[in-house]
């Protein structure tokens, strides 16, 4: 198997848990990987780990689209070019979210037929499979096709990522009524709802959901732009937060603090995002995983383990054969 090609120099905590996420997932998964950075800034890091020069970095408050254009030995771009160069067989990054998107689109290819690209992310659901949510940022504004499209490709991701026979998908929307919602999302779910609209991903449309139902099982998938779908995916981040952190001073002040922390361990796992392994960039020609900025060295195993997994389903593949279907 080709390595799969960390940015070392992304994140917040770049580039000491990066690498440190690189070798455990080489000791913990037996998955071989390639750093992608600055060689000076990894020299004391990088241990037996190749790595492929890059001296640039692009900031996460650069912007996206110029950065990776003139920013053309940026690790970013560097990794891409690994992927669509045979080098490597996929690339991660926990930096700029835009500019690993432009990087991977410009470098790498989209497959044929896809009109946008897409990040598709898990959302937790205790006691069930995650809800994948798509777009969750690549494109602000959005055409009913492209969502079809959206709705298409985040099926066959939950087919082959999670083993979902028949994925739901669900519209976000602002009621479920068909009458509710925006023009754009009145006109997707007219297109969505025609017979054999999701036939190609083997997967069946329930109609509208609303924010409320993301993390239920009411949806395998949920689709919409890529607006909304950012703003939902951090207010449910933010949401989450802020609950475990008052759950958590709250039984601090309690004798059953001890007990009770560890019986709320194993859902604080199951919400924990690093236990996610990132989101990933539907629609370009390769397998593009994109961590949280905030990522830890265990994020960066489990989007190691991810890539690896999605490589070996050939979900790209799987993609492409569902676009030129549908």
């Amino acid at each position: 198997m080709l390595p799969i090609a960390i940015d070392a120099m992304g994140g917040d905590h770049a580039p000491g848990a990066i690498v440190e996420g690189a070798h455990r997932a080489v000791a913990e998964l037996g998955v071989p990987v390639v750093l992608v950075g600055r060689p000076e800034e990894l020299a004391d890091l990088r241990g037996d780990l190749d790595v492929v020069a890059a001296s640039q970095v692009i900031g996460m408050d650069a912007d996206p689209a110029s950065s990776v254009r003139t920013m053309k030995d940026a690790s970013l771009v560097r990794a891409a070019e690994a992927v669509r160069d045979g080098r490597a067989s996929a690339m991660l990054s926990a930096g700029n979210t835009g500019a690993t998107m432009a990087s991977a689109l410009l470098r790498m290819g989209r497959i044929k037929g896809v009109s946008r690209p897409a990040i598709a992310t898990p959302i937790p659901v205790p006691g069930s499979t995650p809800t994948v949510l798509l777009d969750a940022g690549a494109n602000a504004e959005c055409q009913p096709a492209w969502l079809v499209q959206f709705a298409l490709m985040g099926a066959v991701f939950a087919r082959v990522r999670y083993g979902i026979d028949q994925p739901k998908v669900g519209l976000l929307s602002i009621g479920e009524e068909a009458t509710k919602g925006s023009p754009l999302v009145k006109e997707t779910h007219a297109l969505l709802a025609e017979p054999g609209a999701l036939d190609a991903a083997g997967a069946r449309f329930v109609g509208n959901v609303e924010g409320r139902d993301i993390m239920t099982d009411a949806a395998d998938v949920v689709v919409t732009d890529g607006f909304t779908g950012n703003v939902a995916l951090k207010t449910l981040e933010g949401g989450m937060k802020v609950l475990v952190g008052s759950v958590l001073d709250a039984l601090g002040a309690t004798e059953v603090a001890g007990p009770a922390v560890e019986a709320l361990m194993p859902l604080y796992a199951t919400l924990d995002p690093d236990q996610t392994g990132g989101a990933m960039l539907l629609g370009v020609d390769g397998v593009c995983i994109i961590s949280h900025g905030s990522s830890s060295s265990t994020a960066i195993v489990n989007a190691t383990r991810v890539a690896h997994e999605m490589i070996e389903a050939d979900l790209v593949e799987r993609l492409r054969a569902a676009i030129a279907t549908g």
